[in-house]
């Protein structure tokens, strides 16, 4: 009997790790899969307006704050937000035919530009995993404070 607990408590973490490996792979992919079809489709106006590309960062937002809020950290922020960064580099290189993916228009710098940005107020809006703020929590740099001495010490 007390074999198989131990065996539980030996498989329980294991099952956790490979689940949350599984899921950032996922978020990964997701990362990627965005950043081609938003690199394909981001150009599609409705009069002057880049509606498709307005479209595209919206979901990127949308995508990453949501990981990270799921997840309950940054990482998980940062990771879709990564996959379609790498995609976008790809698609930012010219070929020898002159072809490009994004090109030199409104859409496709307010696709670029705009995406950014959006996966970096995601990131930043994502809470920290320990639950407070990594830029506005007090942090002491020096030795750690004497402790309060309680009045059983007298």
């Amino acid at each position: 009997m007390v074999v198989m607990e131990q065996a539980q408590e030996v498989e329980r973490p294991q099952a956790a790790a490979a689940i949350t490996a599984v899921t950032y792979a996922v978020l990964v992919v997701l990362g990627l899969v965005m950043g081609v079809v938003g690199g394909f489709q981001h150009s599609w106006y409705l009069w002057p307006v880049p509606i498709s590309a307005i479209g595209c960062v919206a979901v990127l937002f949308a995508v990453s704050w949501g990981a990270g809020r799921m997840m309950g950290g940054k990482l998980a922020a940062l990771v879709p937000a990564a996959g379609w960064m790498v995609t976008t580099l790809v698609w930012l290189g010219s070929r020898p035919e002159g072809d490009v993916v994004i090109a030199n228009d409104l859409s496709g710098y307010f696709y670029l530009y705009g995406g950014l940005a959006a996966l970096m107020t995601a990131v930043f809006l994502t809470p920290s995993a320990a639950g407070g703020s990594w830029l506005l929590t007090q942090h002491s740099f020096g030795p750690r404070p004497a402790e309060p001495h309680s009045p059983m010490d007298r």
